[in-house]
């Protein structure tokens, strides 16, 4: 497999109630044929988030939006375009960041999450300067991250989240 120029090609997902945000790196293979996010069957983004907001494991596209938008949270990457090999994180060189403003500006966010290593480094470098916003970097959900369990996940995950969530899944206040 050889590098490739690639551009992201999925929207931001956000709402007017949105006040977290979770920035991934760049969307896998798999992600950019469904044109959606963590398509990749492995990937364990969208179990520990239903986890962290508690609910049942959205399916279809449509699921996966009304779980985020009902949790306030909006979701988007940092890279907006770059070499890559396949899906490897590892691999991406002239990276582009994505401007964040159009979730800022429309979106009451309260804080920022960075999903994994690659994402934070980025964000750190383009996106924190311009911002002014500190993240917070979450272990990758990422079928590459074996070092983390999906309990090590959802525990750390829904340790990070909850402050700003107002508590856990239905619990919390709306």
């Amino acid at each position: 497999m050889t590098a490739e120029k690639q551009v992201h090609n999925i929207a931001p997902l956000y709402d007017e109630k949105s006040q977290i945000l979770i920035l991934g790196s760049f969307p896998s293979v798999k992600s950019r044929e469904a044109a959606f996010f963590y398509a990749h069957p492995q990937n364990r983004f969208w179990r520990v988030m239903a986890y962290v907001l508690g609910c049942p494991v959205p399916v279809s596209v449509e699921e996966k939006k009304a779980m985020l938008h009902g949790g306030h949270v909006a979701l988007w990457d940092t890279i907006a375009s770059c070499t890559i090999t396949g899906s490897s994180d590892a691999s991406i060189r002239d990276a582009v960041p994505n401007d964040l403003n159009e979730i800022l500006k429309a979106a009451p966010i309260r804080q920022i999450f960075t999903n994994g290593g690659t994402s934070h480094r980025v964000y750190r470098k383009y996106q924190y300067r311009q911002l002014g916003r500190a993240d917070i970097c979450l272990p990758s959900t990422s079928p590459a991250n074996a070092r983390c369990s999906l309990d090590a996940l959802k525990d750390t995950w829904s340790r990070e989240l909850w402050p700003f969530l107002g508590g856990k899944g239905a619990d919390r206040d709306e």
